[in-house]
């Protein structure tokens, strides 16, 4: 489990293709303090498990599953890519909860700056946007965020500089994709909920909740 406060901008060292498979290379600098092989590191927002380490450089085995899911094909050697290590029991809560498990992709189409902060507009998947809701949380590319705007399938998020400075949406562009994680809650209460509503409900708001009963007062 994450927070989505990433602690480093890892460079890419290598990108070794394995089959359908990768195996990334990354310098994880003070990431690395601690670490052991089979720990788990969040990678722009996915999960993955160190395979080998030696000093600050650790491997990472990339599945199939991850390469489609995620917007890793897009990566280079030579860029870089945000890490974080897993949460710990006895620390600070600071972002919000992050499984790791990307549910998608997005595409930026407006990113603009603005008195002293930048905005980013994002294309996602309708179905991920029925999890979104202004003020909610969003994970981008492994970012806590807040939205600040949410318009059919496209959200918006507002970034301060240090943002910008410490991870790696500072360099992003128009045309790009980010990897998305909505809100693990969200998606909780979607599932407890939905056994409930009419079939063929169009999806969750406060009409439909009203329809199955969620809401009412007795008597």
């Amino acid at each position: 489990m994450f927070t989505g406060i990433v602690e480093h901008v890892a460079p890419i060292l290598a990108i070794e293709p394995r089959g359908a498979a990768y195996r990334f290379r990354l310098d994880l600098g003070p990431v690395a303090e601690g670490l052991e092989i089979g720990d788990s590191v969040a990678c722009d927002g996915a999960c993955l498990t160190v395979v080998t380490l030696e000093g600050q450089i650790a491997e990472f085995d990339v599945i199939r599953e991850t390469v489609e899911r995620t917007a890793f094909a897009q990566l280079q050697v030579g860029g870089g890519i945000n890490v974080e290590r897993p949460m710990r029991a006895d620390g600070r809560f600071h972002g919000h909860l992050v499984s790791g498990h990307v549910d998608g992709t997005g595409a930026i189409v407006v990113k603009r700056e603005e008195d002293g902060q930048t905005w980013l507009t994002v294309e996602i998947a309708p179905e991920l946007a029925a999890f979104c809701v202004e003020k909610g949380s969003i994970t981008l590319s492994g970012v806590s965020l807040t939205l600040t705007a949410v318009e059919g399938s496209r959200v918006s998020v507002a970034l301060i500089p240090h943002t910008l400075e410490v991870t790696t949406l500072g360099q992003r562009r128009e045309g790009e994709l980010l990897n998305i994680e909505v809100d693990q809650l969200a998606k909780l209460v979607h599932r407890l909920i939905s056994p409930y509503l009419p079939q063929g409900a169009p999806g969750l708001d406060l009409d439909a909740l009203k329809r199955a009963g969620w809401g009412q007062q007795e008597g």
